[in-house]
């Protein structure tokens, strides 16, 4: 569970960067704000608004990042998991982890089987090939 808690706090912690990163970027591209409607040279020199990118950006972000937080917090286990349920689950996944292991050893040996039985094959290959180069009649393979 605390592996669960460290990635939702990963993820408020990115959510609240993103949060001051489109604040800082909004601040730094917005226009300048007029007084007493006295137009500045600043506010004609200023560019198209390149606002509207980082908006667009921010807030898709923004959106994945708190769709995430909910993902999360759904994961966690519920106030009405007791101990008990928990237990219980716990037993079950051991019970899956073992029938999964078994089946990884009889896969695991089937394999060992199977590469000792490749293995005299081109053990076999190799002497025939090197029988067939220096001339020698061809004798059965020794068992």
């Amino acid at each position: 569970m605390a592996d669960r808690l460290t990635q939702l706090q990963d993820a408020v912690n990115s959510l609240a960067d993103q949060f001051c990163n489109a604040i800082g970027v909004l601040q730094q591209c917005a226009p300048p704000a007029s007084f007493s409607n006295i137009q500045t040279a600043i506010n004609k020199d200023q560019p198209a608004n390149p606002t509207e990118e980082y908006a667009q950006l921010f807030a898709a972000l923004i959106a994945r990042t708190a769709k995430d937080v909910d993902v999360l917090i759904d994961s966690l286990p519920s106030e009405e998991s007791t101990a008990a349920l928990q237990a219980a689950s716990l037993r079950q996944l051991e019970e899956e982890n073992h029938d999964a292991a078994a089946r990884l050893e009889e896969v695991v040996c089937s394999g060992d089987k199977l590469l000792e039985k490749i293995q005299n094959a081109l053990a076999d290959i190799a002497q025939s090939q090197l029988r067939t180069r220096n001339g020698a009649p061809n004798q059965p393979p020794e068992s």
